[in-house]
């Protein structure tokens, strides 16, 4: 699978879902995740756990006109805590994330509101893309919603939150 990603730090996290609201995203829910990095040789792995289930992630991201482009491929834990012994020992831990993330939608675009512990409060744009679809079009998109989000591109990260200084 293919997404476009924008993350951006934000100030206030009610603002932004207030202008979010008012450009038509509608909030799906609030979760609580714990993401577990390890180490592996080429792009980033990791077991995300949440109170209604745990699955392994893999992603590459590469940078594309300001905005970053994620192939990533998704796979359901029945097993967490034996994962992440397993994973763990084999692999060894890069990072781990805790977040509380408010998870808001409009048509194929999330819009992820999060509070990361020890750093602080971003968003989280990510435009899913249908097979084939040209990335083009969700960058568009994006632009639009972060212009309404008042979110300049100098202010765009293009690293995983663990890579963020603490």
């Amino acid at each position: 699978m293919t997404n476009v990603e924008a993350k951006f730090p934000l100030r206030d996290l009610d603002r932004a879902r207030s202008s979010a609201a008012a450009i038509g995203f509608r909030y799906i829910g609030t979760l609580l995740q714990h993401d577990t990095f390890f180490v592996v040789a080429g792009g980033k792995l990791k077991l995300r756990q949440q109170p209604d289930g745990a699955w392994l992630i893999h992603y590459d991201r590469h940078h594309d006109q300001g905005l970053e482009l994620s192939d990533y491929e998704i796979v359901a834990v029945s097993e967490p805590r034996r994962l992440l012994a397993l994973l763990s020992a084999a692999l060894g831990v890069l990072s781990e994330i805790r977040k509380r993330r408010v998870l808001l939608q409009r048509a194929n675009i999330r819009l992820h509101l999060d509070e990361i512990e020890q750093l602080g409060a971003f968003g989280e744009l990510e435009g899913v893309l249908e097979e084939g679809e040209d990335p083009a079009n969700s960058h568009r998109e994006i632009a639009e919603i972060l212009a309404a989000l008042r979110i300049t591109p100098d202010q765009l990260i293009n690293v995983s939150y663990f890579e963020l200084p603490h």
